[in-house]
């Protein structure tokens, strides 16, 4: 706040343990209070050093977690959509809560750290619902999968993207951005929708975004925006 030089009067608030879902979570927060409020100007700040969490115990979920976590941060301004200028319309939000993956997608706190696990079978769960996922999503915001032309899929692992992919119908080439994230960057936890969106921008700015990422729960979260 201070380096920033923003006033004191700053209303501030944390989005904490929600895991790769996270920042969607904070956009659809922003997209509340601009709503309600025409002068509001929100700051969604994501900062993860999953290094921290690095645990010395030999376990299949430590190795796993230690290989596919690193450090990231990223932030986006949301603005009302009185307020012109170049980026993306946040349309419409989706959530929904796969409780049978309740025990392959797990997030505990210990004295030494924050504990993953990361089941094998993650790949398979998304694979079985994304597909009705995404459906029930667009169908909320009135539109097809014919109506999207980016895929911003958080990268949580090839093994997610390639599930996704075949859930989908839809070929790796489809999933670009996310793929060239992953590869650069590893898997950030909430900061990394925002690089697979910043690199979709980059690219092309025409044509509907569709962004899902996955957490905890087995959570899953949504978001559809058009270029502006």
């Amino acid at each position: 706040m201070e380096t920033l030089g923003l006033p004191p009067t700053l209303f501030r608030s944390s989005i904490n343990f929600m895991g790769c879902y996270a920042a969607i979570h904070g956009l659809k927060w922003a997209d509340a209070i601009c709503a309600s409020d025409p002068r509001a100007r929100v700051l969604v700040v994501c900062v993860e050093l999953c290094t921290l969490h690095f645990q010395r115990e030999k376990t299949m979920d430590n190795f796993t977690s230690g290989l596919l976590f690193a450090d990231g941060a990223a932030a986006v301004l949301v603005v009302p959509d009185q307020v012109r200028g170049t980026g993306l319309r946040l349309e419409s939000f989706h959530a929904e809560v796969a409780a049978k993956g309740k025990s392959d997608m797990a997030w505990e706190l210990s004295s030494s750290g924050f504990l993953m696990t990361l089941s094998s079978y993650i790949p398979d769960l998304l694979e079985a619902d994304f597909r009705r996922f995404v459906g029930s999503a667009l169908d909320k915001a009135g539109l097809a999968i014919e109506d999207i032309t980016h895929w911003c899929i958080h990268p949580g692992g090839k093994r997610v993207l390639e599930a996704i992919g075949r859930s989908l119908g839809l070929e790796s080439s489809d999933f670009g951005p996310s793929y060239d994230v992953l590869r650069h960057y590893g898997n950030m936890s909430s900061p990394t929708i925002l690089f697979v969106l910043k690199a979709i921008l980059r690219q092309d700015r025409a044509g509907r975004v569709f962004g899902a990422a996955f957490g905890p729960g087995l959570t899953m979260e949504t978001f559809v925006a058009q270029p502006v």
